[in-house]
């Protein structure tokens, strides 16, 4: 089934370099954009923007589809293994910006000098 962006969890953001991302908020269709699972148990039809009016900045049209999507589970696959890999890193990052930040916040932050503006 092609992307629902008709969805409430669906979202389109064009960038100022023209990059656009088109992405499930829910992370729910790992062949974004280019597809939704068939039967997502989480689709909504969007309400918030009937009637409303878009201005002139429209995003590009979506790339095309590689052949590649739709040809087995190993998407998928792969990005719970990417995803898996960051969720672990996830706590060593934090600590190490806790200690660095507790490293500014000693001495060294209260001695130094004000800047004049």
């Amino acid at each position: 089934m092609p992307m629902r962006v008709e969805c409430k969890h669906y979202e389109s953001r064009t960038y100022g370099n023209g990059e656009t991302v088109r992405k499930c908020d829910l992370d729910l269709a790992p062949e974004a954009p280019w597809r939704c699972p068939d039967d997502c148990p989480k689709y909504e039809r969007r309400m918030a923007d009937v009637a409303w009016s878009y201005g002139s900045i429209v995003s590009p049209p979506t790339p095309k589809e590689p052949e590649s999507v739709g040809q087995g589970d190993d998407v998928a696959a792969l990005l719970d293994e990417a995803e898996a890999v960051l969720n672990a890193a996830g706590p060593d990052i934090v600590a190490e910006v806790a200690a660095e930040r507790e490293k500014r916040s000693g001495w060294g932050k209260k001695l130094r000098r004000k800047r004049k503006r």
